[in-house]
């Protein structure tokens, strides 16, 4: 989705972002190896600010009042806010922010991400504004940093993006071309997950069994530097088969629950080359790879009837 703009006249402004979705790598990622990303356009972020007197007030299904009152919650977003009226040379007042999200929080589909750069894209836009990649990233990243503790950065990378995305912390980031039109459904569990707290305990594990979780994690950098051999040479049963190996790794890593396996393993059962938890685990959401697009319609459907609180089957087109 592209930011737009309103007429100047209104003082009211529009800023979008799509979600993502992780295909392979979470977790390694955090420990230095890569992993790939796809943005997930079927849910969104629309943030629309306009001029009001007063305060700096939002308008959200979380909360609506003035930000200096704003839950602990929201602490990353009204930071992002003041930041980026700071970098923009703009006082910090007069505006109301009104945030309409159709990403669920605590589902690995990067909510805080999607959030924060769409109100972000309403700033800019609400002082005739471009903004650039690299300033999205820039002041993103202030709110992820509350709601992660040490983001990878590879969510805001991947809602700015239309490609998939191969990220590596430190290397410059790729994108890759796909090889063939992939399916996919994300099914979600119906259980918030926390993924501040899985990634402080894959890093618990790690200080007290180095060796063996330190070879887990480079074991899914292997199959995702595998997948993206996949990816673009359009072999999506290999490509299955990698996403089902690095669900048995973060199984290891304790970041895979009961809600999680049984969505998976029913997936596998009905036909699913493949499938794996997708963002932090503990709850949140699965992400499938189907035969084909009538399979991906079936599939959606026998996993709602299974019992996932959302499905949305999506295609990403090469």
């Amino acid at each position: 989705m592209s930011a737009e703009k309103v007429t100047a006249s209104e003082k009211t402004a529009i800023g979008i972002a799509h979600s993502k979705v992780i295909l392979i790598g979470e977790h390694a990622v955090v420990h230095g190896q890569p992993a790939i990303a796809i943005p997930f356009p079927l849910i969104g972020v629309e943030t629309v600010i306009e001029y009001v007197p007063g305060a700096v007030k939002m308008d959200s299904t979380f909360y609506h009042g003035p930000l200096k009152h704003a839950p602990k919650e929201l602490e990353g977003i009204v930071e992002c806010v003041s930041s980026s009226c700071e970098y923009l040379g703009i006082p910090y007042k007069d505006l109301l922010i009104r945030i309409n999200s159709s990403v669920p929080p605590g589902k690995g589909l990067g909510s805080s991400a999607s959030v924060a750069i769409s109100v972000i894209r309403s700033i800019f836009n609400y002082c005739d504004k471009e903004c650039s990649v690299e300033e999205l990233l820039q002041l993103a990243n202030v709110a992820e940093t509350y709601a992660h503790g040490a983001p990878s950065g590879l969510d805001t990378l991947t809602i700015t993006s239309d490609k998939p995305v191969w990220y590596k912390k430190g290397n410059p980031v790729e994108h890759i071309e796909l090889g063939e039109d992939l399916h996919f459904i994300v099914a979600d569990s119906g259980r918030i997950g926390d993924t501040r707290t899985s990634v402080e305990s894959v890093a618990n594990l790690l200080k007290t069994a180095p060796q063996r979780i330190h070879s887990k994690i480079e074991r899914i950098g292997e199959l995702t530097h595998n997948a993206k051999e996949a990816l673009e040479k359009a072999s999506k049963h290999i490509l299955g088969q990698l996403l089902n190996e690095a669900q048995k790794e973060l199984e290891v890593l304790g970041v895979s629950d009961a809600g999680l396996n049984k969505l998976i393993h029913f997936a596998r059962e009905e036909g699913a080359l493949g499938a794996k938890l997708t963002g932090g685990g503990n709850g949140g959401c699965i992400i499938a790879l189907a035969q084909n697009e009538v399979h991906s319609k079936q599939l959606a459907e026998k996993l709602r009837r299974f019992g996932a609180a959302a499905v949305w089957p999506f295609v990403l087109k090469k």
